[in-house]
């Protein structure tokens, strides 16, 4: 420990986050990237639910279907998932939307990165969740999936899956997601510094800096 560098500034930052959205995982990313940058701040990351479709089924919709839904068919979405897989290699991620089979309704992974956050393994899990999901086309929606995946991370995976088969923190998500949109927000990622700075989209390193100066000022 050095004892002559100067104290590191606290800062509380939310992240506004579907764990379904690739601008999500790729902004997040450059969330992390950029606090690594900068050991003048102690950054907590603060988990904050968005359901990007809240009217899903438990069980999720067909990826074909989805496609259709949201973007009028494969075409368009491929040259999309495209620009979104480019700027993933970048930062290390290797987007492989062609594994996903189905597109899973996010509530039970809000939840369980909510009950890894009593371990203090909320971070890891969000990265674990979106690694599994984006890289390797696991059906997050899936109870058993996203026990195993807490596994991987070192919590206790039957704990995991008692968990999520009852309904605690659903109400806790979905006040949460009904709270950003009071908010007015209305796409993800969303940054929030110090409750006061806000940035949304899945900002470079550069605009991220110097959202974290403007909240070191005003803090």
């Amino acid at each position: 420990m050095n004892l002559l560098a100067p104290p590191r500034a606290r800062l509380p930052v939310e992240v506004v986050f579907d764990l379904v959205c690739p601008w999500c995982f790729l902004g997040i990313r450059r969330l992390r990237r950029t606090l690594r940058s900068r050991p003048d701040v102690a950054a907590e990351l603060i988990w904050r639910p968005f359901l990007l479709n809240p009217d899903f089924a438990p069980q999720g919709v067909p990826r074909q279907d989805y496609l259709v839904r949201k973007f009028g068919g494969e075409d368009r979405a491929r040259r999309l998932h495209g620009t979104i897989a480019e700027l993933g290699r970048a930062e290390g991620i290797e987007f492989r939307f062609d594994r996903i089979r189905r597109v899973p309704h996010s509530l039970d992974a809000h939840r369980l990165v909510r009950w890894a956050g009593r371990f203090n393994a909320a971070d890891q899990l969000v990265d674990a969740i979106f690694e599994a999901y984006f890289t390797e086309g696991a059906d997050i929606g899936d109870a058993h999936v996203l026990a195993a995946i807490a596994g991987q991370q070192g919590l206790d995976a039957p704990l995991a899956r008692r968990f999520l088969s009852t309904v605690a923190e659903v109400e806790a998500v979905h006040a949460d997601n009904l709270r950003a949109h009071r908010l007015g927000i209305n796409g993800v990622p969303c940054f929030v510094v110090a409750g006061r700075s806000a940035i949304a989209g899945a900002q470079e390193p550069e605009v991220l800096e110097r959202l974290l100066d403007i909240a070191l000022v005003e803090s």
